[in-house]
């Protein structure tokens, strides 16, 4: 019996397929976000536009930034969720809410430059709106503390007319709605440890020790 040796047989693979709809999409993607910036702009023009907003990216991980005709009303951090975020503007301001980028350029642009080290005051107007009364009032010596440097919870109850109010000061802080650009961050407790902050507290120890570096 003869034994007829072959050599080794390799399959032929096919080669792999190309994503031939791949332009296809990016000029949908395209086309969707002029027809969205095109909404933005109609709703705008037509008063029909009462909270705009957009994200960006920072070393804190992404932020939404949000703003009424008034100024920048949010700065919510990504552990807060967008959604749950979007949906209580949606309640305490208006629902008519659209994602409209360019409303937020100037915000943006000075987050960049204030996480670069370039930028030590926000030159932006706020909407407090979303806070009243005694926290208001707390928020508006919090950008008296300057770049750098921190206040205790005690000291700013004082600054803001309450001197026993510590806990109402402290309590400001953990729900001042636009972070960064008034600087919660920079309120500690009295024996210099962190006390508390809505972005975490592993997000104020950045922040302090870029200012301090800065």
């Amino acid at each position: 019996m003869s034994i007829t040796r072959h050599g080794p047989v390799h399959e032929q693979r096919p080669a792999a397929p190309t994503d031939a709809l791949a332009p296809a999409r990016e000029i949908d993607a395209a086309h969707l976000a002029t027809l969205h910036r095109r909404l933005a702009e109609l709703a705008d023009a037509e008063g029909l536009l009462d909270v705009a907003y957009r994200t960006v990216d920072s070393p804190l991980g992404r932020l939404l930034l949000a703003a009424t005709p008034v100024g920048l009303v949010r700065v919510a951090f990504e552990g807060e969720g967008e959604d749950a975020v979007l949906a209580a503007l949606g309640e305490r301001i208006s629902p008519r809410i659209l994602r409209d980028p360019r409303r937020l350029d100037t915000v943006a642009r000075q987050l960049e430059e204030y996480f670069r080290g370039r930028r030590h005051d926000f030159d932006v107007t706020v909407d407090l709106r979303l806070t009243a009364g005694f926290r208001r009032e707390v928020l508006a010596h919090l950008r008296e503390i300057p770049y750098g440097a921190t206040a205790s919870y005690t000291a700013l109850a004082a600054a803001a007319g309450r001197p026993t109010a510590v806990r109402a000061a402290a309590s400001a802080c953990a729900t001042n709605p636009v972070p960064l650009v008034v600087p919660c961050h920079r309120v500690v407790r009295s024996d210099g440890s962190l006390g508390g902050y809505r972005g975490g507290l592993p997000a104020k120890r950045v922040l302090l020790d870029l200012e301090r570096a800065a």
